[in-house]
């Protein structure tokens, strides 16, 4: 047996591959079968003369999604799929689909619009489309690996279960735990992280975040994979230029070596071509000006200073740059707690938002975070969280506290940007939100 995406290396050799009908046409005395394994898409090539009667016949029979083995001759051909076709010598059903496949493959005018799609989301990623999107998404998950691996950090899980916020208390799934205590679903990983960077130097966590946000934009999910990098005696500098590198690494690698899925999803290569160093970096206020200024010239802008930016405050910024653009320096008011205050504006805090470019949106976040044991005491206490729940938090600036910071990559967003889609939900296999947690 060969897989689809090895046909190349068995060019005029007759091979056996496995897989699922996905589209048929016929010809007269051709039938013209793409079949998929997983791996990728082939047309293969039925003539009339080249196959017994039975086969050719059985040919007629097939329906969608029908599990075949087909062998035959792989041909050379630039106008395929792929750059290769398989001319067929037999086919055999192994197993054949017990009702009408209900995703039409040519969509009439009243098929259900994509939310509904979603129904049958376990099948959906059978489609050219999906299945581009998932398989860029498995590049970059193996390139953050890659990247930091390379680098010498060392991977450190921290728990889904947690005691207290990271990221706000309005936002937090409670589960029941045992003898009547309850915990939280992670936001995110970040205040172990800081824990095992004070082990390790420089560690990064890879996994499942969750956030309770009553949200039903594009760029939302209710569960989400962040990737964290916390390094000690790092500052604000040194981690945007991490985060600089981490994105130029993705997209170069998934420029390498998926850009048939890019092509598949008809994403403009060029644009990701033009991802190089440097990024250009703001400060908040300077954001807020490019804001002024699309305001002055008629845009409709509910943007007030001294708060966050929504989606489409930045998707206006981003429409400055190229590139993604790294934010600093937000109001502290508007930040969490355990970011360090700038000691050249104690109202801001050493902070960075990259916002991706063609308006996806804020991609990372991350910030020096505060070191000095009173000052952290003092943010939690105006945050009116309990101490108690932060304690081990605070023991991390008790013993040999030292400059560190980290940033936290969403998985999906990424994912969203660098293949063109439009909406994060389908930038993963089984997507949850407000509306939706089948199948």
């Amino acid at each position: 047996m060969v897989w689809i995406e090895d046909l190349k290396n068995h060019k005029d050799e007759e091979v056996e591959i496995r897989g699922w009908l996905f589209n048929k046409r016929s010809s007269g005395k051709i039938h013209f079968l793409i079949v998929r394994d997983g791996t990728g898409f082939v047309q293969c090539v039925v003539s009339k003369g080249d196959v017994s009667e039975d086969v050719f016949s059985l040919c007629e029979e097939l329906d969608y999604e029908d599990a075949v083995i087909v062998r035959g001759k792989v041909v050379e051909d630039k106008r395929a799929i792929g750059g290769y076709e398989i001319h067929v010598k037999d086919l055999k059903i192994h197993s054949k689909s017990l009702e009408t496949y209900p995703i039409p493959k040519v969509r009439p005018e009243n098929i259900p619009d994509v939310g509904k799609l979603f129904q049958y989301r376990h099948l959906w990623i059978r489609s050219r489309k999906q299945w581009a999107i998932l398989r860029i998404r498995s590049e970059i998950e193996k390139a953050i690996v890659d990247f930091f691996e390379g680098r010498g950090f060392v991977r450190f899980d921290p728990p889904i279960f947690t005691p207290a916020s990271v990221e706000g208390t309005t936002t937090l799934f409670e589960v029941p735990y045992f003898d009547e205590n309850k915990v939280y679903l992670t936001q995110s990983g970040q205040l172990y992280m800081e824990a095992g960077a004070m082990a390790l130097g420089k560690v990064y966590s890879f996994g499942p975040t969750f956030r309770a946000e009553k949200s039903k934009t594009r760029r939302h999910l209710t569960e989400f994979w962040m990737i964290e990098p916390e390094v000690a005696w790092a500052d604000l500098d040194d981690i945007m230029a991490l985060a600089e590198d981490l994105i130029v690494y993705i997209v170069e690698r998934v420029l390498e070596r998926r850009r048939f899925e890019l092509e598949t999803l008809d994403r403009d290569i060029s644009k990701l071509e033009n991802i190089k160093k440097p990024f250009p970096r703001i400060t908040y206020d300077e954001a807020a000006k490019i804001l002024e200024e699309e305001k002055r010239k008629g845009r409709e802008i509910d943007f007030v200073y001294g708060k966050d930016f929504g989606g489409d405050e930045e998707t206006i910024i981003s429409e400055r740059f190229d590139r993604p653009v790294m934010i600093t320096r937000y109001p502290k008011e508007i930040k969490p707690f355990y970011m360090k205050v700038d000691p050249e504006d104690p109202s801001k805090v050493l902070c960075v938002d990259v916002l991706a470019p063609e308006g996806y949106g804020e991609i990372i976040g991350g910030s020096q975070r505060e070191d000095d044991y009173e000052t952290l005491l003092k943010r939690i206490q105006e945050e009116g969280l309990p101490v108690e729940v932060y304690k081990w938090y605070l023991d991390l600036r008790k013993f040999g506290s030292v400059p560190h910071s980290g940033f936290g990559l969403g998985l999906e967003r990424t994912v969203a940007w660098i293949t063109g889609i439009k909406h994060v939900r389908e930038a993963i296999p089984f997507a949850r939100t407000i509306e939706r947690f089948e199948p």
